[in-house]
């Protein structure tokens, strides 16, 4: 693989991670979305159930209206075949016959809509539980996520007070260590003084010829010139 494709399978893995972050950081949100969504199409597939169903009653009102007309024209062909009017009956028949094919037409529209609004009803039941459980889950998922968030504020909150107050520890540290310091600073200056008062001291003894003053040269020589005498 040359330099140009690893180049290009960077960057698309790049892409790849920077579209992962979007849509975690914004997953409950595309959730929430996506719910209403199917809620909406809930809403259509209910709607729809709606209409099936009217048309279920518009056909079974029509095949109880046309059953009722085969009824009627059924005695108008007994009393037609009943005054030999044969030519009449037969046409009444046909015209029975005509209610008995649109009679068994709407009966099966009739049938037809009952078993698709049969259907519908379970898929909207369906879907209307799984959208319970979703929004529920994500109400757990939410408070879950908010209850993270205040553990993570805790967290940092804390994690700041124990660097505030390693921080103010050093301080207090090199504030004590300067004040040793200063007080080891103060002894020595103290220790230098009193040296310093007890030389001065010595010498006005010396001058007074109380204190005998350090060996002197001559004094050394004498006693040397003594020792060999």
């Amino acid at each position: 693989m040359n330099i140009w494709s690893k180049m290009v399978t960077a960057l698309r893995g790049g892409v790849n991670e920077a579209g992962e972050l979007i849509v975690d950081s914004q997953a409950l949100r595309i959730l929430d979305q996506e719910v209403r969504d199917a809620t909406a199409e809930l809403k259509h597939s209910k709607d729809g159930l709606t209409t099936i169903l009217a048309r279920q009653k518009l056909a079974e009102e029509k095949a109880s209206s046309i059953g009722e007309s085969i009824a009627e024209y059924e005695g108008y062909a007994v009393k037609a075949m009943e005054k030999g009017d044969d030519a009449l009956a037969l046409e009444v028949a046909e015209k029975i016959a005509d209610l008995e094919n649109q009679l068994d037409t709407e009966k099966k529209s009739a049938a037809q809509f009952a078993a698709s609004a049969n259907d519908l009803r379970k898929a909207i039941l369906a879907a209307e539980q799984n959208i319970k459980r979703i929004k529920q889950q994500i109400d757990t998922v939410k408070a879950t996520e908010n209850v993270q968030r205040a553990q993570v504020a805790v967290a940092e909150r804390h994690n700041g007070s124990n660097s505030k107050l390693r921080t103010a520890m050093d301080s207090l540290d090199r504030i004590k260590e300067k004040q040793a310091l200063k007080s080891a600073q103060i002894k020595a200056a103290a220790e230098l003084a009193e040296d310093s008062r007890e030389d001065s001291l010595q010498d006005k003894l010396e001058k007074a010829g109380i204190a005998a003053s350090g060996a002197r040269a001559q004094d050394v020589l004498d006693r040397l010139k003594n020792k060999k005498s």
